[in-house]
């Protein structure tokens, strides 16, 4: 973890690069570094079929040993927004849905939001199990928490999108912040990336809110 420069224990970047990096030798954290930045699971890979060339062996370490072990790590610090944004940059998903309970890849959107109250103590509290974004509406409306698109979100909100404006909302995110008439997002499955985004709060593609 000091070799990967943890900075604390919501840095998943660094402390994957550190796993990673103690499943393979420490060789591996300065090779990830120079050639790609840091730990993805493509580089990974990448590292593993080379040392697999280069000493003619079938089987060099794991190269999802970071989703592995990460599924059993959890932050705890009753905070989504914090632990969403710890998660900025995942490229694939694979640590969140296969946490579901897939054994390949879905439309992960809900599975990030879901994966995300696990890891800060919130879910089945604030936050249901989800995978389809029409349940996660449901179990809102159920427990009286759902707000239409009028309603001014808070942090730590869930936020729903219809993209098309066709009644059929099949996205959702996490709210970070309101400010100047714009929410601003944390989101898993944009472009299958966790990103941070940004959106007018009167914006047709929101469909309304999950409050905690």
């Amino acid at each position: 973890m000091k070799k990967a420069n943890v900075e604390s224990v919501s840095d998943i970047n660094h402390i994957s690069l550190g796993l990673q990096g103690y499943n393979y030798g420490n060789r591996y954290i300065q090779w990830a570094v120079e050639h790609f930045g840091g730990y993805t699971r493509t580089d990974a890979k990448v590292f593993s079929d080379d040392m697999k060339s280069k000493i003619n062996t079938k089987v060099y370490g794991d190269p999802d040993y970071v989703s592995h072990v990460l599924r059993y790590y959890h932050i705890g610090n009753g905070n989504m927004v914090a632990v969403a944004k710890s998660q900025v940059g995942n490229v694939g998903g694979k640590i969140y849905w296969s946490w579901y309970g897939f054994d390949s890849r879905v439309s992960w959107c809900a599975c990030f939001v879901s994966w995300v109250a696990n890891e800060s103590g919130d879910l089945n509290v604030t936050v249901p199990k989800f995978s389809l974004v029409e349940d996660g509406i449901s179990w809102y409306k159920n427990k009286g928490r759902w707000r239409d698109k009028s309603y001014i979100p808070k942090y730590g909100d869930l936020i729903f999108f219809d993209w098309n404006n066709d009644n059929d909302p099949y996205h959702v995110g996490i709210v970070k912040k309101v400010e100047k008439g714009k929410v601003y997002t944390i989101e898993g499955n944009s472009k299958d990336e966790c990103r941070e985004k940004s959106y007018q709060l009167n914006s047709k593609s929101i469909f309304g809110y999950g409050t905690i």
